[in-house]
Parts: C-alpha cells; sequence; structure tokens
C-alpha cells in the first residue's frame, strides 16, 4: 500500500500570475495554492498553518519521483523522523589549500547533505528555520535565491548531531527536459554553485563549526536487486529508475 497524501500546496514563487483553476490536474486529494506577496526562497520553509501532517515532503518545481519511491523514501523517514530523508546527496569537505569548507555534487563514497528538492523531514524544522536561525541567514538565501538546502541541512544536522539519510541508486531526479528549455534556471547559472561554496563558510561560521556529519549508508529496499521474483518484491519499480 502506498503512502497516503492529506493534501497538496503549491508555494507560488515566480513572477507569473497564476493559472487559471481550470488548467490545474484534478488530484484525489485537496490542492492548495499559496501565492505569497514576498516571493524570496525562505518561504519555502514558512511554518504554515495549513501543513497539518508531521512529514512534509518537499519537491521543487522541475523534480521526478514515481510514487514508489515517494512512498519507500516515506517509509524510511518513519524509522527516521528527526532526519531529512531523500534522493539528492551533497557533500562538504576542507580545502586545505584555501583552508575554507569546500561543497561538491560528485559521486563519491559519501555524503553529508540531502537536498530537499526531493526529501522528507518533520514540518517541525519549518518552525526553526523560520525562528531560530538569523535574519541575516536568511535574507542571504534570499539576496541570492540560493542555498536554502543547505542552510535546512545545517540546521538539522546541528540540532541532532547526525546525518541525513540517502535513499536508493538515484541520482537524476530533475525532469532534464525542463532543464533544456530556453527557460531560466537558476541551477545552470554559473555564479550558482560558487554561490553554494560561500555559503557553506557563512553558515558554518555563524553556527561557530561545522555541524554537518558525513555518512556512507545509503537504504536501499530488501531484496533490492536480490536474485529473486520480481513478484516478491514490493519496490520492484525502484530497479528500473
Amino acid at each position: 500500500m502506498y503512502v497516503i497524501f492529506f493534501q497538496v500546496i503549491v508555494l507560488w514563487n515566480c513572477d507569473k500570475p497564476l493559472p487559471a483553476k481550470h488548467r490545474w490536474p484534478a488530484t484525489s486529494v485537496p490542492v492548495l495554492v499559496i501565492d505569497g506577496e514576498s516571493k524570496v526562497m525562505s518561504s519555502r520553509f514558512l511554518p504554515y498553518d495549513t501543513i497539518s501532517t508531521d512529514a512534509v515532503l518537499s519537491l521543487d518545481e522541475d523534480t521526478v519521483l514515481s510514487t514508489t519511491e515517494v512512498d519507500f523514501a516515506f517509509t524510511v523517514w518513519q524509522s527516521f523522523p528527526e532526519r531529512i530523508v531523500g534522493y539528492p546527496a551533497r557533500s562538504h569537505f576542507w580545502d586545505s589549500n584555501k583552508e575554507r569548507w569546500g561543497y561538491t555534487s560528485k559521486w563519491t563514497n559519501d555524503y553529508s547533505m540531502v537536498l530537499t528538492g526531493a526529501a522528507i523531514y518533520h514540518r517541525y524544522y519549518h518552525y526553526l528555520y523560520t525562528s531560530y536561525l538569523p535574519a541575516s541567514l536568511r535574507g542571504l538565501v534570499d539576496q541570492l535565491s540560493n542555498c536554502e538546502d543547505i542552510l535546512m541541512n545545517f540546521l538539522v544536522s546541528a540540532v541532532t548531531k547526525l546525518p541525513p539519510i540517502k535513499v536508493t541508486q538515484k541520482k537524476q531526479y530533475k525532469e532534464t527536459m525542463m532543464v533544456q528549455t530556453s527557460r531560466a534556471s537558476r541551477w545552470a547559472d554559473p555564479d550558482h554553485f560558487a554561490q553554494r561554496q560561500s555559503c557553506m563558510n557563512k553558515f558554518a561560521s555563524w553556527f561557530g563549526s561545522m555541524p554537518l556529519v558525513h555518512s556512507n549508508m545509503r537504504l536501499d529496499p530488501v531484496l533490492f536487486k536480490d536474485q529473486v521474483s520480481i513478484l516478491r518484491k514490493k519496490y520492484k519499480d525502484i530497479e528500473r529508475l
């Protein structure tokens, strides 16, 4: 049985007007669209009263996950509700030549962040992000329109002293067709990566140390790629993704 969604909340954070109501897809759960006055990155993590479930599935507009992937991630999160559980993993490292922290998206044997573009976490972290973190850090995120996912990872690891949890082998979680269009993408901005490097060091300076924790653990479904009948596997579709 797949996870049952309570509602879908769309945070309309672009300058274009909202589409007409008839253009929204029909869904089996309510769809609530929040058209905020201040269209800034930090509004993603506001503690909206409309979020009534403990678990928040956070997705970017161009994220593509199957229902099977969402279900498995939620199952894992139920065992680790204090952590960020999801798909896109990143890591930090100490650059001894530059004597500063670095950020990398390379596929390595460990990671220390799971980006909130495709992740599940507890709604309480929305409250901490908004109420505990200083306005200066949130202002930096809003000014750059970048690094909000890194800051959330800093916050959660600072609270838990634990790493996030990456699930399954999937590495590509973005809709490639959207990246290939003429639409401007912040991921395609050449300054995007440099900004994230800078954010790492500014965040670490405020926290007083590096709160991120490395992990080399990845959780896959039981029987993942085992030589048994596919009919015996609950998450058989994940092997094809």
